[in-house]
C-alpha cells in the first residue's frame, strides 16, 4: 500500500494524486452552478468555455453591498488542486480577464473581485459607508469565501491550498488578509503594498503644495533626467558596481541643490531655488506639522523618472478621490485648502480604520503555517518603498525579532524598479514560483531570479535579495550576469 507523508501531502504531483483515486467526480457541473446557494451570494451565471467554467457572482454581505467576482475553473484533469485570488489596482472597480487568464494557464482555479463597484473612482463611497468598507478589507474576505464554496461545489472538494497575488491596492489587500482573516490564505504576495492608504494621500497633498506654491516651483518632466542622472552620479558606484542602479537608494544622500542654478537664471540643466526645495520636500518624510511625527517616508534617491506621478501639473487623483468622497464628502473639494495642523488628524480619524493595512501583529496568520511575501521597487515614484520597510521592521518588532520572523515573512526590495514593474531594473521575476516552493516545500526563498527585459530580449539577471541583504557584485566577471553577485547583508 502506497503511504503518503501528511506532512507533504500537499506537494504530490496532480498525476499521482490521479491514481490515488483522491479526484472525484464533479459534484456538479458547471451550468448546474447557476443554482448553487452560497452565503451573503447570487451566482448570476456559469457557462461553459472550451478550457474553463466561468462563474459570475454578485455578493452581499450589507445591503448596500453589491460585489462581483468571478470564478475561472479549469477542467478536474487540468486543475493543480489549488486556488489563486488576485488583487485590484488603485480605487479597483473592475474585475480582470487577462489576470484570470494568467493563473488559470498554471492550472489554477482563479478569482477576483471588483470590490465592490465599477470604475476607478472613489465616487462609489461618497454617502455609502458600507462600500467603504467592502472596497477597504470586506470584498477580498468575502470573495475567497464564495470561491472556496464554488471550487468544492464543482471538484467535489475545496482547494487544498490558497494562494492571494497583488501589487499596490492590492498589496494593501493582501495585508488586510494577512491581518483580519488569516485562515483565508496559506500563502499571500503582497506587492508594493499601498498599506497607509491615507499617509500616501496626506504625502500626494504635500508635495502638490511644494509643487504648486508658486510658478517658480513646479518642476518640469524635462528636468526629472537631469535630477535622476545627478543622483546616479553622485551615489551609483558606491554599491560596488556602476550600473545605472542604485542597490540601496537610503544610502545616497544626494541633495538636490548640487544641480541648483547659478544666480536667478533658469537653465534646461539646472534647478532653481524653488525647484530645488520642491525636490526635497518629494525625497524628504512628511512630517505631522505639530508633534513632527513622521507620518511617511519620503521618495528615494532614484525615483525622478517618475515624479509626473506626484509632482505633475495635478495632484494625484487617488489622493484627491479620498478626499473629496471620504474624508471631507464634498466633490468639489480643493486641495489648496487641505489645513495640515488640523485635516491631517481628521483623514486619519476618518478613514484609517477601514483602508489602512498598517498592523503588524501578524501572529494568527503565521501560526496558522501562513507565509508572505512581500516586494517593492526602490524607484516606486507612487508608493513610498519604504512604507513597504517600515511595516517589515514593525512586524519584526512585533513578532519576536527578524530572525524569528523570517521563517514567515520576507521582504525583497528590487532595485531600480518602478511601481509593480518596469523601470531601469530587474523587475521581471516569478514571485508565485516562489511562494508555491515555501508553503509546499518548505523552502524559503534566500533569492529570487530576476531579469530586466528590454525590447523583448534579457539584458541584465540579477538576485532579489531578502531585506536587508543586497546583491553584491564579487569582483569578477559581467555585471549583466546574476552568477557574480550574492546576497550579503552589509
Amino acid at each position: 500500500m502506497l503511504r503518503v507523508n501528511k506532512r507533504r501531502w500537499y506537494s504530490l504531483p496532480v498525476c499521482l494524486w490521479a491514481l490515488l483515486g483522491v479526484w472525484p467526480a464533479h459534484a456538479e457541473t458547471c451550468e448546474s452552478l447557476s443554482k448553487l446557494r452560497v452565503a451573503n451570494a447570487v451566482i448570476t451565471s456559469a457557462s461553459e468555455l472550451p478550457t474553463f467554467c466561468r462563474v459570475a457572482v454578485t455578493l452581499q454581505p450589507t445591503s448596500d453591498s453589491e460585489i462581483r467576482m468571478e470564478v475561472w475553473l479549469p477542467a478536474s484533469s487540468a486543475w493543480n488542486g489549488k486556488l489563486l485570488a488576485y488583487g485590484n489596482g488603485g480605487w479597483s472597480g473592475s474585475v480582470s480577464q487577462r489576470t484570470l487568464a494568467g493563473g488559470l494557464r498554471r492550472g489554477y482555479a482563479t478569482t477576483m473581485s471588483d470590490t465592490g463597484h465599477q470604475g476607478s473612482s472613489a465616487s462609489f463611497a461618497f454617502g455609502h459607508p458600507e462600500k467603504l468598507k467592502d472596497f477597504g478589507y470586506r470584498a477580498a474576505h468575502e470573495n475567497a469565501v464564495a470561491a472556496k464554496a464554488i471550487v468544492k461545489a464543482y471538484y467535489g472538494q475545496g482547494p487544498r491550498l490558497s494562494y492571494w497575488s497583488g501589487c499596490s491596492a492590492g498589496g494593501r489587500q493582501a495585508l488586510m488578509e494577512a491581518q483580519r482573516y488569516p485562515a483565508d490564505f496559506n500563502g499571500i504576495i503582497a506587492g508594493a503594498p499601498g498599506l497607509h492608504w491615507t499617509g500616501r494621500a496626506i504625502q500626494a497633498i504635500t508635495i502638490a503644495h511644494a509643487s504648486h506654491r508658486d510658478a517658480h516651483s513646479y518642476i518640469p518632466p524635462a528636468k526629472y533626467r537631469v535630477l535622476h542622472d545627478a543622483a546616479l552620479q553622485a551615489c551609483d558606484a558606491r554599491d560596488g558596481v556602476k550600473d545605472g542602479v542604485l542597490e540601496d537608494p537610503t544610502q545616497c544622500a544626494f541633495d538636490p541643490k548640487e544641480i541648483a542654478c547659478t544666480g536667478a537664471a533658469d537653465g534646461p540643466d539646472c534647478l532653481t531655488p524653488a525647484q530645488v526645495a520642491t525636490a526635497r520636500t518629494i525625497y524628504a518624510p512628511t512630517l505631522h506639522r505639530r508633534t513632527k511625527a513622521v507620518v511617511t517616508p519620503g521618495y528615494e534617491r532614484g525615483s525622478e523618472l517618475g515624479w509626473a506621478t506626484m509632482g505633475g501639473p495635478k495632484p494625484f487623483p487617488i489622493a484627491i478621490d479620498l478626499f473629496r468622497y471620504v474624508v471631507f464628502e464634498k466633490p468639489d473639494w480643493d486641495y489648496r485648502t487641505f489645513d495640515f495642523a488640523d485635516d491631517l488628524d481628521r483623514t486619519e480619524q476618518v478613514a484609517a480604520g477601514t483602508l489602512n493595512a498598517t498592523d503588524p501583529n501578524l501572529r494568527a496568520f503565521f501560526d496558522s503555517g501562513g507565509k508572505l511575501l512581500q516586494y517593492h521597487g526602490w524607484n516606486d515614484p507612487q508608493i513610498a518603498p519604504g512604507f513597504s520597510v517600515d511595516y517589515y521592521r514593525k512586524v519584526a518588532a512585533a513578532m519576536g525579532g527578524a530572525q524569528r520572523v523570517q521563517r514567515s515573512i520576507r521582504l525583497f526590495m528590487v532595485p531600480g524598479m518602478a511601481h509593480c514593474g518596469r523601470g531601469e531594473g530587474t523587475s521581471t521575476f516569478d514571485m508565485l514560483t516562489a511562494l508555491e516552493q515555501w508553503v509546499e516545500r518548505g523552502e524559503a526563498p534566500d533569492s529570487i531570479p530576476a531579469s530586466r527585459v528590454r525590447d523583448g530580449k534579457t539584458d541584465r539577471t540579477r538576485p532579489l535579495c531578502p531585506y536587508p541583504q543586497v546583491a553584491v557584485y564579487q569582483g569578477n566577471g559581467s555585471i549583466e550576469d546574476a552568477a557574480n553577485f550574492r546576497c550579503l547583508a552589509l
